[in-house]
């Protein structure tokens, strides 16, 4: 389960080289040998769908075209479904509930229906840890009752601090406080929001 990957940043950022993020995206999940791969939305960055991004998603879902793909729809997956159509392992909804487990991207109202557990993506929360003079603003899981947000997973886009970000999400924006954790899963403790 990754969320937020962003393919085709480069496009909307004005960047004039490519990163080949997407095809190191691939190959990591092919590597960890899954069956499943669920993307918690924005699979994309661009809005629109330029001949260059529906080319580069092409490719990417290509390669993993051994793997079932589970997509719930985020903000800038406008018309992802003209790609994902062309495989059969993909499948794009506004969320998807397995096994009292919900999954969706976060951008939208809760859906109406009983989960045991959520899991979500849209806030890219980001903490800055603070030692000694040194600042460094970190990716992190951030964790309130029911619901785990996951950081974006795209090494090139650093995140939002967990207290702006957590706004973006409609069913979570009255949350007053976070339990925060690194993805190496070091539990870092509760921030007030």
């Amino acid at each position: 389960m990754i969320a937020d990957p962003h393919i085709g940043f480069e496009l909307s950022r004005g960047l004039r080289i490519r990163t080949g993020f997407e095809e190191r995206l691939a190959e990591f999940v092919l590597e960890s040998d899954t069956d499943t791969l669920i993307i918690l939305g924005d699979v994309k960055e661009p809005l629109g769908l330029s001949f260059r991004l529906k080319e580069m998603l092409l490719r990417f879902f290509f390669s993993l075209r051994g793997v079932n793909v589970f997509i719930t729809k985020g903000n800038h997956d406008g018309r992802i479904e003209e790609v994902a159509k062309n495989f059969p392992n993909v499948e794009v909804d506004e969320y998807f509930l397995i096994d009292d487990k919900l999954f969706l991207h976060g951008h939208m109202k809760l859906p109406r229906i009983d989960f045991n557990e959520a899991f979500l993506g849209h806030a890219h929360p980001a903490y800055t840890l603070k030692s000694g003079g040194v600042a460094r603003k970190v990716k992190v899981f951030a964790r309130t009752g029911k619901f785990l947000i996951l950081p974006t997973v795209n090494p090139y886009i650093e995140g939002f601090d967990v207290r702006e970000g957590l706004k973006l999400i409609p069913f979570l924006r009255k949350v007053k406080e976070v339990e925060l954790f690194l993805p190496e899963g070091l539990y870092l403790g509760t921030v007030m929001l």
